[in-house]
């Protein structure tokens, strides 16, 4: 297969999808986002080998992330209760926020690893030509 008979993979269903960055073909999880098991990012891209982790420490930065979308799926929610229900009820307010706290908690692991490698990673680019089948190691 020649390189310009390779579609290019769009980045937005990559990125939903959680595929690797690199080649966006590759898994960057072994299960879903809410899987009993827990969540089991892969080391590298069972694709194109990139390794997910660029150094050790690396996905430090990822709680960051996942800090500000917690903040910005707070005030949304703060904002959409005080709209909605004009309660003044601290406890709603209260429940309803840590109840979303810990449903979006996989999510934003999960996606938090994923924005940072799509978007906050320098040098980290598509590469089309390994969007296509990588020849077998033996």
């Amino acid at each position: 297969m020649t390189t310009d008979n390779i579609k290019p993979i769009p980045q937005f269903s990559a990125f939903i999808q959680a595929k690797c960055p690199r080649c966006r073909r590759g898994k960057m999880f072994a299960n879903s986002t809410y899987s009993l098991s827990g969540q089991n990012m892969y080391k590298s891209c069972p694709h194109c080998n990139l390794s997910f982790e660029r150094e050790p420490g690396y996905f430090y930065v990822a709680m960051f992330v996942s800090y500000a979308m917690n903040v910005a799926e707070m005030v949304t929610l703060a904002v959409a209760i005080a709209v909605l229900t004009g309660s003044d009820n601290p406890w709603v307010y209260v429940s309803v926020l840590l109840g979303s706290i810990l449903v979006l908690s996989p999510f934003n692991f999960r996606y938090s690893r994923v924005m940072l490698l799509y978007w906050l990673t320098p040098g980290l680019h598509y590469h089309p030509e390994m969007s296509g089948d990588m020849p077998h190691k033996h």
